[in-house]
């Protein structure tokens, strides 16, 4: 229980009306979920505007509401709290309601186009295996030490994200890692939060259905570091062409990790193989579980942040030479006629290049490279030509495929995709809506030692049809058609 007037520190207030020292039991952005005593923030959302549900939320118990317009009608006895920007306002009363809990673990925050979940999943492992009892806040999953619990965003509401960090500050994690989407960060989710480092993996083109623009999606994801105190770390990729600009306005301490050219943290791949990679690190020779360059700089951010979190540096190197990975990012299965078949989470033209190029590179002669693959609907549609671009050029041959149509129709998902094809991609290319018949279709053609690459969903253990999500597992459908050859 706390007081309407400490919830409200720091929020800029543009109008009160009612008293301010009423005692709050909860806080809520869902209506449905109101009861009494209970503070309801109205958020404009891309789907729904919270403000069509505060006289529902009113009708539950909520005793004040915080809203950026103020009703017409005013209910006596009700607190309304105006404000300009409602986002905002509710990660800051969260972050006051749930005692600040970030300022109560050590907490770093992942960005970028693709890494995100790997780097994150990878430090979690790595301080678990430390001896540190740690959070993890990530779009495959959530964990509390060892608990598991459900993730359904890539980074919770501002609510619910306080509220689990509160649980973990409550279970007595000392380090939380998380991924920050660029949603997230523009919607406000990890406002107020005390970030005590921030990682930068890389950018390239997503979510343009959300941000518009290039431009506008590199300035929401250099807004992270900036809001940085002083205190905190900040490391970013330098081989990545926007890798200095996003710590150009940071007040955080400068770190720079690198492949190619001098950095704080330099790496070197000796040998990349699919048993693993072999790098040189801080000028110590290791051996890596994780496979392609992708994941070199991967485990570079990983070894850098953990040097920043004042780690031996020898221990970190040690753990994470037997560490894996995040599911469902380049996780392979063999047949037992040897047909090698991958699932990855790819589902940008970067990201698929960068599997795509590290299996080219781990091919030993000629084997066929078959690439499955299908873009996601009521999103970005300008990678779409992009991606069968990118599969087109480093594929042997692909197979077009509904990935999430969500609430568009696959075919014309599939259409859109088809168009990035050239006459040279077009022979190489077939289409087939069902994505369980495309990944048989894929396993048919195959023949021992090909490989078949299965990109887009990774993790996910469903598909997402006009709304409803169907049960649906990458893995699962490869090991039940690899199952039925071995018949």
């Amino acid at each position: 229980m706390k007081t309407l007037q400490d919830i409200l520190h720091k929020v800029h207030l543009t109008r009160v009306n009612g008293v301010l020292d009423k005692q709050i039991a909860a806080v809520q952005i869902d209506s449905r979920k109101t009861a009494e005593q209970t503070l309801f923030v109205a958020l404009k959302g891309v789907q729904s505007d919270g403000h069509s549900f505060i006289s529902k939320a009113i009708s539950l118990g909520a005793s004040a509401i915080v809203c950026e317009i103020m009703p017409e009608s005013l209910h006596e006895n009700i607190t309304y709290i105006q404000v300009s920007n409602s986002h905002e306002a509710a990660a800051i009363i969260a972050h006051n309601f749930y005692d600040h809990p970030s300022e109560k673990v050590q907490l770093v925050g992942v960005t970028g186009t693709n890494g995100k979940t790997t780097i994150a999943t990878l430090l979690y492992n790595l301080f678990t295996g430390l001896g540190y009892k740690c959070g993890l806040i990530s779009t495959v999953q959530n964990k509390i030490g060892n608990e598991i619990l459900s993730s359904t965003h890539t980074t919770p509401d501002a609510i619910s994200l306080n509220e689990l960090l509160n649980k973990m500050v409550e279970s007595e994690c000392t380090h939380v890692f998380m991924e920050c989407s660029s949603h997230a960060i523009h919607q406000h989710r990890i406002t107020g939060l005390n970030f005590k480092g921030a990682i930068f993996s890389n950018i390239t083109h997503d979510h343009l259905d959300y941000h518009k623009t290039f431009d506008e999606y590199i300035k929401v994801k250099k807004s992270f570091f900036d809001h940085l105190n002083s205190s905190a770390f900040a490391i970013s990729n330098l081989d990545d062409k926007h890798g200095a600009v996003m710590l150009q306005n940071t007040k955080a301490k400068k770190f720079f990790y690198s492949l190619k050219t001098i950095a704080d943290f330099k790496g070197k791949i000796l040998e990349n193989v699919l048993t693993g990679l072999v790098m040189v690190i801080g000028n110590v020779e290791v051996n890596f579980r994780l496979i392609g360059t992708f994941n070199a700089y991967n485990l570079l951010a990983v070894y850098g942040a953990a040097v920043c979190l004042k780690q031996n540096p020898d221990e970190i190197l040690r753990v994470l030479s037997m560490t894996v990975g995040a599911e469902g990012r380049f996780e392979y299965i063999v047949s037992s006629s040897n047909i090698i078949a991958i699932v990855d989470y790819a589902h940008t033209p970067d990201a698929l290049e960068n599997v795509l190029s590290t299996i080219n590179k781990l091919k030993k002669g000629d084997e066929t490279v078959i690439t499955v693959f299908g873009c996601g609907g009521d999103r970005d549609k300008t990678k779409r030509p992009e991606m069968a671009f990118e599969a087109s050029k480093l594929s042997d041959k692909i197979i077009i495929t509904s990935d999430n149509p969500r609430t568009e129709d696959a075919n014309e998902i599939i259409k859109e995709i088809e168009a990035g094809l050239n006459s040279a991609g077009r022979k190489k290319a077939i289409s087939i809506v069902d994505r369980r018949e495309a990944i048989k279709a894929a396993i048919s053609f195959a023949k021992s030692g090909d490989i078949i690459l299965i990109a887009g969903k990774g993790h996910e253990k469903y598909q997402e049809i006009n709304g409803v999500k169907h049960h649906f597992d990458d893995k699962e459908v490869l090991a039940e058609m690899f199952a039925l050859l071995e018949k």
